[in-house]
């Protein structure tokens, strides 16, 4: 009986079936082989306490299935193919029982097997040694004996015990000898002149010389076996639902919201779920900066798990953790504007050993920014870029969109350049790339109108007193924006008449284009000091083709 460790169980099963083979070994009357009765009651009610167990196993199974199906069902699975299996075998068992028994009793079994259960008491044939050996073995044993059947059945139940993890080393070494004890089909070793076809076959010495009631016995003992190694392996796979979980003892509730800063119109969401730490140890948290992957995946063959590692060449910093909290902090200064990318691999023990989970994080550094514009002065003007500034607080520029209900948006550097289309209204419509989507978040409206009209003039002067020498020195007549026109505009006189008076006679030149020709000049020559001159029908054309009219240009000769 030295198979390894025993249960206690399993030395109790062992010293009943010494005394069982003892008695065998003896030429025993009638009264000792009533004691066999007493000992194959004793091995029922214990598979019965062992069958009520596992039971009991297998609805902590279909619990735990309930609780968690994903987590569970791989091992109730593999569970209840084992119970399906030791049912089969056990089913097996019981009917070679009742059917060697039938035959010793001539058919007249009706008081003795009631529901599947044989009642020991009601038993005629005890001494009966021929038919467990006829029945079993036969007049020799072949590979179709029922011995030799049920051998191979045990067996084959043990080698699927032994391999349900995929091989016979996954199991622990206990309950492999366990299940080898339990399921045991070799002949106790003899030596010398004690050895013998006997001893040293199995299906032989099971059965080879047993009384029906010892029979009974030596099937019971197989049944509590079975189910005994049954029971060590559904309670090795219950105990695998939560192997190598990380134990912890302390639970927070967490909300990570998509940002604290919710422009109008657009939701507000967070995340809130639960987190849970083991308060004895802190983790240990590895950082590097700029790099999208700061960790090497490596899959574990024996596991089939991802496992994950520091990359070689990278620079980590350690983070300090507070012991009190198990956070760690990272914190930098946002000195220089861009997409900061940053990772890690965050370190803890579990039951296995080290446990590593990699984290990647990206944050924004934008400029900042402040966006001022007068309220009544909402004007847009036609036929010129008109300068725009926007900005999203808190969003970076190349996340922001502009587009114009009266002309079109287009990026400028930092800015945008608006070019509406007519004069009247327009609303320029703002949208922000915010959570990986675009949204918009505002709207504004603007005026359309055309410039100003430009003011003529000449040396600079619209009207008063000029020399006739610096008037002669000019090349024309130039429109010029009014001073409080921002944009640089430039209009193009076309066409203007000269008038002057002279010997009470208007006398007057009209000109193409924006210079000053020699019949202008000879007229201004031929003018005294004090003597008027007017330019008149001035005529310029701006940067949209438009032609407008100018006031005239009044001056004085001194």
């Amino acid at each position: 009986m030295a198979h390894g460790k025993e249960t206690p169980r399993q030395k109790m099963i062992g010293m009943m079936y010494l005394v069982l083979t003892a008695l065998l070994a003896l030429n025993v009357s009638t009264d000792v082989l009533d004691a066999f009765k007493i000992i194959d009651e004793g091995l029922q009610k214990t598979g019965n306490t062992i069958e009520i167990k596992n039971s009991d196993i297998y609805s902590e199974f279909e619990q735990a299935l309930l609780l968690n199906e994903s987590k569970t069902a791989a091992w109730y699975n593999k569970a209840f193919e084992v119970k399906s299996r030791a049912d089969s075998l056990n089913t097996y068992i019981q009917r070679l029982k009742i059917r060697v028994l039938s035959e010793a009793e001539r058919g007249n079994i009706e008081d003795i097997v009631v529901d599947g259960e044989i009642i020991q008491d009601n038993i005629k044939a005890t001494t009966d040694y021929d038919t467990p050996n006829r029945i079993m073995i036969g007049n020799e044993l072949t590979e179709k004996s029922e011995a030799r059947l049920l051998k191979n059945n045990i067996e084959e139940f043990r080698e699927f015990l032994l391999n349900i993890e995929g091989s016979e080393e996954n199991l622990p070494e206990q309950l492999r000898e366990t299940i080898k004890a339990s399921l045991n089909t070799e002949a106790p070793a003899q030596e010398g002149a004690l050895r013998n076809r006997e001893k040293s076959v199995w299906e032989i010495h099971k059965f080879g010389h047993s009384p029906l009631m010892g029979f009974l016995a030596i099937m019971s003992s197989m049944q509590i076996d079975l189910r005994n190694a049954e029971s060590e392996m559904i309670n090795y796979l219950y105990a695998q639902i939560s192997a190598g979980e990380v134990k912890f003892n302390e639970l927070e509730a967490v909300v990570i919201p998509n940002s604290n800063y919710i422009i109008r119109g657009n939701p507000y969401q967070a995340e809130i779920f639960l987190a849970a730490r083991d308060t004895t140890q802190a983790p240990s948290i590895y950082v590097v900066e700029g790099v999208s992957q700061p960790w090497e995946e490596r899959l574990n063959e024996e596991t089939g798990q991802v496992e994950y590692e520091l990359r070689e060449g990278l620079n980590y910093q350690q983070i300090e953790v507070d012991l009190q909290t198990g956070k760690g902090i990272f914190e930098r200064s946002g000195s220089t504007a861009g997409i900061k990318q940053w990772g890690g691999i965050l370190e803890f023990q579990g039951p296995g050993g080290a446990i590593r989970r990699p984290f990647y994080e990206e944050y924004q550094v934008a400029e900042g920014s402040v966006v001022v514009s007068p309220t009544k002065m909402n004007v847009f003007y036609l036929g010129v870029d008109n300068p725009v500034e926007i900005s999203v607080p808190g969003v970076p520029a190349n996340q922001v969109q502009a587009s114009a209900s009266n002309g079109t948006m287009k990026r400028s550097g930092d800015g945008w350049i608006m070019n509406p289309m007519r004069q009247g209204n327009c609303v320029v419509t703002v949208s922000a790339q915010l959570n990986g989507n675009w949204t918009q978040v505002g709207s504004k409206p603007f005026r359309v109108k055309t410039v100003p009209d430009p003011v003529a003039m000449v040396a600079n002067q619209r009207s008063g007193a000029i020399t006739k020498s610096v008037l002669l020195a000019q090349p024309g007549v130039v429109a010029a924006m009014p001073e409080d026109f921002e944009f640089d505009l430039t209009f193009r006189v076309t066409e203007f008449t000269v008038v002057a008076i002279i010997g009470g006679f208007v006398n007057d030149v009209k000109v193409t284009g924006n210079q000053f020709n020699q019949e202008v000049r000879n007229l201004i020559n031929g003018l005294s000091r004090g003597a008027s001159v007017y330019i008149e029908d001035i005529r310029a054309v701006g940067p949209d083709g438009g032609v407008r009219p100018l006031s005239p240009i009044s001056l004085k000769l001194n």
